[in-house]
């Protein structure tokens, strides 16, 4: 049985009503300029920065405080590489199944191929597992299984919190979930309790890096009040 937290007092930072306003109107159009790079230019980018946008993600809620997340931080050249060709091969055939002629029709339209280059080219690779249940190391040095509550759900709010983060810094992303991802947990050595949630390319956008003109659904489509 963990222990009890200890329960203390709670102060959030109190603004002016047109300071709330300012903070908000800024960061709505922060965000809203976000979008999805896949052209990646080779500029080192400092790993402080993605070390304090995982820190941010990892203060994400989660069910009883759990965490079920790791950040798998891929830099190394070699590495990028392996992982590019074996998603690759994967996407190849997921393109080329006549179930999934829908879905191809559907990205193709984005300028989304098989081919996935910015896995390769991207300064960083920040490969999210979800943990689906935790391998607990006991005092006698054996290990116990504990179940993860609401894991999908606490790992998409952790990687929203992640690519808010990295955006806030300047820094260009791309959500890449390929078809299926067990060869990320491979090529990566990951434990048998973890599963591949998602890629996040990181970096700067190449200087010709382009992006399709989307048009998001009005907040009178989405928002319904009461």
């Amino acid at each position: 049985m963990p222990d009890s937290p200890e329960i203390v007092p709670f102060r959030l930072l109190r603004f002016s009503d047109v300071e709330q306003m300012r903070r908000s109107i800024n960061f709505v159009a922060s965000m809203i300029s976000r979008r999805s790079v896949r052209s990646f230019s080779p500029e080192p980018v400092p790993f402080s920065l993605v070390h304090n946008a995982v820190a941010v993600a990892n203060s994400a809620p989660s069910g009883a405080n759990k965490q079920p997340w790791k950040f798998v931080v891929v830099e190394n050249p070699e590495l990028k590489r392996r992982i590019r060709v074996a998603a690759e091969r994967e996407e190849w055939k997921f393109y080329h199944q006549p179930e999934n002629e829908e879905w191809v029709q559907q990205v193709s339209a984005l300028g989304t191929t098989w081919h996935k280059p910015f896995l390769e080219n991207a300064p960083y690779l920040i490969v999210v597992f979800s943990e689906q249940y935790e391998l607990r190391i006991e005092p006698d040095g054996s290990v116990t299984r504990h179940e993860n509550y609401y894991v999908e759900e606490s790992v998409g709010i952790a990687v929203g919190m992640l690519l808010c983060a990295l955006h806030h810094s300047g820094l260009a992303t791309l959500t890449h979930s390929a078809h299926p991802m067990d060869f990320v947990a491979r090529e990566l050595s990951r434990p048998e309790n973890e599963r591949p949630y998602l890629i996040i390319p990181v970096g700067h956008p190449a200087e010709d890096a382009m992006v399709p003109k989307l048009h998001k659904k009005s907040l009178e489509e989405v928002m319904i009040r009461y």
